[in-house]
């Protein structure tokens, strides 16, 4: 059983940055493939960024490649996402998601567990 609780979301202008994180309990953190995904209203939840339990490897969706940075820190039990360059495209829910395998995916289906989500408003 694991447990995700998000924060960091908010409200930011066209150009800013965010930082989002999502803090881990209840299984060994360092055993945990772990993703970001979003969700605008009327959309499909689409995968954004996932990094391996090592954090040796990483994964972006092509719209955010160059502007969005994912990280973990194993010894906080915490994941994070840096969102530089921000658009109003970027607007959605997003969610922490955790997996036990130790392959990245980027499709939602394979991911277990999910924080509550946390809104990004990004205005023009």
């Amino acid at each position: 059983q694991v447990q995700l609780v998000e924060s960091g979301g908010g409200l930011v202008q066209a150009g800013g940055s965010l930082r989002l994180s999502c803090a881990a309990s209840g299984r060994t953190f360092n055993n945990l493939v772990m993703g970001w995904f979003r969700q605008a209203p009327g959309k499909e939840r689409e995968f954004v960024a996932a990094i391996g339990w090592s954090g040796r490897n990483t994964d972006y969706v092509d719209s955010v490649k160059g502007r969005f940075t994912i990280s973990r820190d194993n010894a906080k039990n915490t994941v994070y996402l840096q969102m530089n360059s921000l658009t109003p495209v970027d607007t959605a829910i997003y969610y922490c998601a955790a997996d036990l395998r130790y392959s990245l995916s980027r499709t939602a289906g394979q991911y277990d567990y999910w924080g509550q989500g946390t809104q990004v408003t990004v205005s023009s």
